[in-house]
């Protein structure tokens, strides 16, 4: 099982990621940001939007509701139309993220958490699995619009975890 302590920095990090990678997506036209790239979410807004709504998903299914896929249409790529809107509609879901992981404690990791897909289908898994999949989700997509962002000819920030550490953005 992973630390709370662990958790709570790689949660950190994550956050210092996407906020150096919302710098480095500011340097996009606005065509650009929206330029569909052929990629598994089209283009940079609508990938980015894709890990706001899933991070947003998450949270929902740790404080034990599992939205059906309609509420996830509140964050469609669509209403999300540049890197601002974005950004604004993140903070309450960051600070709802944050404010689990100060409540959570180290035994409330290990107990099983429960919710049903949009198949409706139920699964459960230890809650530090859980934590740990977002992340590692948010990594995955990250690397996508790193990839997009070179592609449109701009240069992404270095999101590494050493790089954070060197930087002495984690404590």
């Amino acid at each position: 099982m992973i630390p709370l302590e662990t958790l709570r920095e790689l949660y950190e990090f994550n956050y210092w990621a996407r906020d150096r990678q919302f710098q480095s997506c500011a340097a996009l036209m606005p065509e650009q940001f929206l330029r569909p790239m052929g990629n598994s979410y089209s283009s940079v807004g609508d990938t980015l939007a894709h890990l706001l709504g899933v991070e947003w998903l998450w949270l929902e299914r740790w404080l034990g509701r599992s939205p059906a896929r309609k509420d996830l249409e509140a964050f469609a790529p669509k209403k999300y139309p540049t890197l601002e809107s974005i950004r604004d509609a993140w903070g309450p879901v960051e600070k709802g993220v944050c404010d689990f992981l100060r409540a959570c404690s180290e035994g409330r990791l290990s107990q099983p958490l429960s919710y049903t897909n949009f198949q409706g289908e139920v699964w459960t898994y230890p809650l530090w699995r859980i934590l740990f999949h977002v992340l590692n989700h948010q990594t995955y997509h990250r690397g996508q619009i790193a990839t997009l962002l070179r592609q449109l000819g701009a240069t992404p920030l270095q999101t590494d975890y050493l790089v954070a550490i060197d930087m002495q953005i984690l404590k």
